[in-house]
């Protein structure tokens, strides 16, 4: 396959081969290189965002629908949140003693979570996934997991993973991942394990809706098995509901890990639970540095404070019911149902590709990336949408939708999509929902 180069982005293929020399991938998360984004004819590197827009380094524009993996749930430079960012700055930013913000974070968090009676803050959702899996180790004095979403990067998680390079088999064996929605897996591996199964750890809805029951299943089976039960609300948190999905969905974990939107971008996330568990904190070792950092803490308090104050969540859902359904209604016209669904839930939709006419799921994603990338639109694994969002700029993003997949309708009846791409096609990490 013979890849070219749009000289719409010469600056950002110029600095990607300057941080290639120095920085593997060039970069610092799969889902944001060029496993994730066609080489060549989309851009690499940001310069700035503003709301619900981000521009590249050659100046480029786009609406932007991956807003830093869901992380910036208000928009970039929320006002609010760069205000109170401002204010501590003069104050400080990582102290040698605690600061009161640690506890006033908490407490707001305590107040709007549903199983949240303590709390404990790290960096990001490997942070507070893999304490979970300790404290629950601790607590039960059990020692395998199972897993059944995407849980970070961690040894006892991605040795799961087709991506184990590096992870002793000792380490491996301690996980298993089961399939969603299937409550009799989760009682044949507990069966299997002797009973030595410390916790189940899932997101309570990625992609897939939970069946009916499921989620209740698992609370039962494990509370009768003693077993903890750990939700990684890292995406779902802040998003499907102020108290999360567990508050949608009306099921309480004894455990709960946050993060992503929780401080709109700055890097902050938090484990949650019942405090007896949570106490194991004062046994086990969790502790880093930058645990308190006060800049990421300042954001979470702004971004609580303005979830409680404005209608965010009702905005979400609102704006991702209008993009479903204009999206459900192009792919319908275009007879496309085969290559393209919209999974998940309005707040965080997720395209979902399959083989079509002559052509690979692959194709028909890096077709889709590629052609939204050229109509101004910054497109990734999901439509993540943010507050800041205007009506105006979701038109935008069907408008380019709509023409993606027309062009796309004529495209897959003929062989060879891959060739005429003329870029090499988007293959996933690995497969985490």
């Amino acid at each position: 396959m013979g890849a070219r180069t749009d000289p719409r982005f010469a600056e950002s293929i110029r600095h990607f081969n300057h941080a290639a020399a120095l920085i593997p991938t060039a970069c610092q998360t799969f889902s944001k290189s060029r496993i994730q984004y066609p080489a060549g004819v989309t851009p690499d590197f940001l310069s700035h965002g503003q709301g619900g827009r981000v521009w590249d380094v050659d100046g480029n524009e786009y609406v932007d629908m991956v807003m830093g993996l869901l992380a910036n749930v208000l928009g970039y430079c929320d006002p609010g949140v760069n205000a109170a960012i401002s204010e501590q700055l003069t104050r400080g930013t990582s102290f040698s003693l605690a600061t009161t913000l640690e506890a006033e974070v908490a407490e707001r968090i305590v107040e709007i979570i549903p199983c949240a009676e303590m709390v404990r803050f790290g960096k990001n959702g490997t942070d507070g996934t893999s304490a979970a899996v300790r404290i629950s180790r601790a607590a039960t004095g059990r020692n395998h997991v199972l897993a059944l979403g995407y849980h970070g990067w961690q040894d006892w998680y991605v040795g799961a993973t087709v991506r184990s390079k590096g992870v002793p088999p000792a380490v491996r064996a301690l996980t298993q991942k089961v399939p969603y929605n299937d409550l009799a897996a989760i009682e044949q591996a507990y069966v299997a394990f002797d009973g030595d199964l410390a916790c189940i750890i899932l997101e309570p809805m990625s992609a897939v809706e939970p069946a009916p029951g499921y989620l209740e299943g698992l609370r039962d089976f494990a509370t009768k098995t003693g077993t903890i039960l750990v939700f990684d609300e890292t995406i779902t948190g802040f998003r499907f509901s102020l108290g999360g999905a567990q508050e949608y969905f009306g099921v309480t974990p004894d455990l709960c890990v946050l993060g992503k939107g929780m401080a709109n971008g700055m890097p902050l996330s938090a484990i949650a639970g019942r405090s007896d568990l949570m106490q194991e904190f004062n046994e086990i070792f969790f502790s880093g540095t930058f645990g308190g950092e006060a800049l990421s803490l300042a954001a979470a308090k702004a971004v609580i404070d303005t979830f409680r104050r404005e209608p965010v969540i009702e905005a979400l859902w609102r704006k991702g019911a209008f993009l479903k359904r204009e999206i459900g209604n192009i792919i319908d016209e275009n007879g496309m149902a085969e290559g393209i669904t919209l999974a998940g839930k309005e707040p965080w939709l997720v395209p979902v590709y399959g083989a079509v006419g002559c052509s690979s799921p692959e194709e028909v994603k890096t077709f889709m990336v590629k052609n939204m990338v050229e109509s101004g639109v910054l497109f990734g694994s999901s439509l993540n949408i943010c507050y800041a969002h205007t009506d105006g700029e979701l038109q935008h993003v069907i408008d380019a939708f709509a023409k993606a997949v027309s062009t796309l309708r004529d495209e897959v009846q003929r062989p060879g999509l891959a060739t005429r791409l003329n870029c090499e096609l988007i293959q996933p990490v690995f497969s985490v929902r």
